[in-house]
């Protein structure tokens, strides 16, 4: 699946990649600063809250400016070969930034707080304490913003390699599809060779069309509805070049849905299993019914047969543990999760035989659970 393998990696970076952890710290750091001043207002009698608060904001944000930034600069210097975490350079390079940028930080702010508070005269710059708090301060946030995004980070490679992993269960699951279909068929052609050399060379024509028509579908992960209904259509044509009048199709596919994407070769085991135990059992055979229509915000795909139905054909060996099916409900389960069903149950009318439904959310067509 040329489609799944190109999205198996990492997501390819957004600005919003960017500026949404830059938001998150600018906000931590609001958060801290402003703690800050409350303690050193605790602690000091001869300065008001919003003098200190004043204080803390500009000293605060100036550390961090600096601080922030050199740890950016010398991750992008270090991680230079993508070797390390995006952003951190390691503690190495990490504490000396930290103890500068504090301290630049610290004299810078501090100058700026006393501007705009419209202090003047002589006043000792460097206040030991506070810068001592401040040191601390910047160590633990640092950390705190390390901690966080090696988190984030280890988190996306978690979903990462989760899609990676379900995009390789559903290449194997398309993989035991197309031989198990076609090995039928070519089984099915070799019966008719020694029976009707005609008819024979009328099934493999049916069967290069069917193949030329599901090739490019089996190579992504959703087609449009109208496509499955047109491979089924390809595939029906050559059953009936072997069972002839006993089996009789009818499609119904309204025209709003012929869009809707759909995995390919979701229908045809379904199309396959109603023909080997449901119609070929029956002498006269039977017809074969195969539609779609919405339900709510639910697309139900419809498969039924006026075949033997599920009770005589478990006689012979349960349709309903075949391969065909369980590969169904895998590849379901495998993409929708809980939101898509299989259910095969008899047919309600008269008529007898057995009806295939399936449930596909509406509102997740296109992406994975």
């Amino acid at each position: 699946m040329d489609t799944l393998t190109h999205n198996a990696g990492m997501p390819t970076p957004r600005p919003a990649d960017f500026l949404r952890p830059l938001g998150v710290r600018f906000l931590i750091n609001q958060a801290a600063c402003t703690l800050l001043a409350v303690l050193l207002w605790q602690f000091r009698v001869d300065i008001s809250l919003w003098e200190s608060w004043v204080f803390s904001m500009l000293i605060g944000n100036a550390c961090w400016l600096l601080i922030d930034g050199g740890l950016r600069l010398a991750a992008a210097w270090v991680n230079r070969d993508g070797s390390g975490p995006a952003g951190w350079p390691g503690w190495g390079w990490a504490v000396p930034i930290v103890v500068v940028g504090t301290l630049a930080g610290y004299l810078a702010g501090h100058s700026l707080a006393r501007l705009a508070l419209g202090i003047t005269g002589s006043h000792e710059t460097v206040q030991l304490r506070v810068l001592m708090i401040s040191l601390v301060a910047a160590l633990v946030i640092s950390y705190v913003f390390y901690a966080r995004e090696r988190m984030h980070a280890q988190h996306l490679q978690a979903v990462a390699a989760e899609r990676l992993a379900t995009e390789m269960q559903l290449e194997l699951l398309q993989s035991q599809l197309e031989p198990h279909m076609l090995f039928n068929t070519l089984a099915n052609l070799r019966v008719l060779i020694g029976l009707d050399a005609a008819q024979a060379q009328g099934m493999l024509d049916h069967l290069i069309a069917f193949l030329r028509t599901t090739l490019a579908s089996t190579r992504v992960d959703r087609h449009a509805l109208a496509s499955e209904f047109e491979a089924l259509n390809d595939y029906l044509a050559l059953m009936r070049v072997r069972m002839g009048q006993r089996l009789q199709p009818h499609f119904e596919l309204p025209a709003p849905l012929r869009d809707l994407p759909v995995p390919p070769l979701l229908l045809q085991p379904l199309v396959e299993n109603a023909i080997r135990h449901g119609l070929e059992p029956q002498v006269e055979g039977g017809r074969l019914e195969i539609g779609a229509r919405r339900l709510g915000d639910q697309l139900q795909l419809r498969v039924r047969d006026t075949g033997v139905g599920p009770s005589a054909a478990a006689a012979g060996g349960s349709p309903g543990s075949g391969f065909g099916l369980e590969l169904v409900r895998t590849r379901l389960a495998t993409l929708y999760g809980g939101q898509a069903s299989l259910t095969v149950q008899p047919a309600a009318d008269a008529e007898g035989g057995t009806e295939a439904l399936i449930l596909l959310p509406l509102r997740t067509q296109g992406t994975r659970a």
